[in-house]
């Protein structure tokens, strides 16, 4: 098959196009800078192409069977995601798998969340088969408190005691490669959830055991975690990323039995554990 991979660089994207090269399908990468990353993926074609220029993207999606559609946190990504699927649907793709996020009522406030919704509605009437994958916070979004975790002994992301199904992106990838291949899951929306409840004390917890040093969950002031953050990133994403913490504080983003059967039939597999997670993570970046 051939399939077309938009977010191919990212941390989840990635994954999907090592997955889909596993099982022998032709990728093609969409991305606005080719000979940054030609190097990777040896057997995967790079092109260029930019979703807020949509005149660059004429060509890039003739001859396919699939786009798998991953839009990062912007201020246009209902913009650039709109913009992917109406030249998809103009090029005739058939079949389109769209990453988007878990629709709880109590997260539809969420800036980014907020912004799929128009990508979702624009997919729903373009009149290709569909899939909607609906991941809840990845394991890998650690990866950036390597520091605090082994030098510091701190775990700062502020997720509270609710708790969420966190999950792995290989599983993600694993899921979308499932949905972009195989046939029977058109028209459906899934959530690729985790099966434990984690939360801020238990991942430290949790860090503390496989680091062999005592790690701590820093709490949940927000107001805090926005001063040290706005020296980080930009302001916009700070109070995204403040909207989505107050939520999961507050709610948690837990799974219901349905949502687990539901992704059982999409997975096909059990997902992979935190506690496995965080032992692989903490071994490799002793050893790095």
């Amino acid at each position: 098959m051939n399939i077309l991979v938009i977010g191919g660089t990212g941390t989840v994207g990635s994954q999907v196009v090592l997955e889909l090269l596993s099982r022998k399908a032709s990728v093609r990468i969409l991305t606005r800078n080719p000979s940054k990353n030609q190097h990777k993926y040896m057997n995967s074609e790079w092109i260029k192409g930019d979703l807020e220029v949509p005149e660059s993207l004429e060509g890039n999606f003739d001859q396919l069977d699939a786009v798998f559609l991953l839009t990062g946190m912007s201020q246009t990504e209902t913009i650039q995601g709109v913009t992917a699927v109406k030249a998809a649907r103009k090029a005739g793709v058939p079949k389109i798998v769209y990453l988007s996020a878990p629709m709880n009522e109590s997260m539809l406030h969420i800036p980014h969340i907020k912004s799929k919704i128009g990508i979702e509605e624009e997919i729903k009437r373009s009149g290709m088969d569909y899939t909607i994958l609906r991941p809840n916070n990845f394991f890998q979004n650690d990866y950036v408190f390597r520091d605090a975790i082994l030098k510091d002994g701190i775990y700062p992301q502020p997720l509270g005691s609710v708790g969420l199904n966190r999950i792995d992106v290989v599983d993600i990838a694993y899921a979308a490669a499932n949905a972009l291949l195989l046939n029977g899951y058109e028209e459906k929306e899934y959530p690729i959830y985790g099966s434990e409840v984690l939360t801020g004390d238990g991942i430290a917890e949790t860090y503390s055991r496989h680091t062999g040093t005592p790690v701590r969950y820093i709490g949940d002031d927000l107001d805090a975690w926005y001063q040290l953050a706005i020296t980080m990133m930009p302001q916009w994403l700070a109070q995204d990323f403040c909207v989505m913490y107050k939520s999961f504080q507050s709610f948690g983003c837990l799974g219901t039995d349905q949502d687990f059967i539901l992704q059982k039939e999409l997975l096909l597999r059990e997902p992979k554990s935190f506690e496995a997670f965080v032992a692989e993570t903490v071994t490799r970046w002793k050893n790095e």
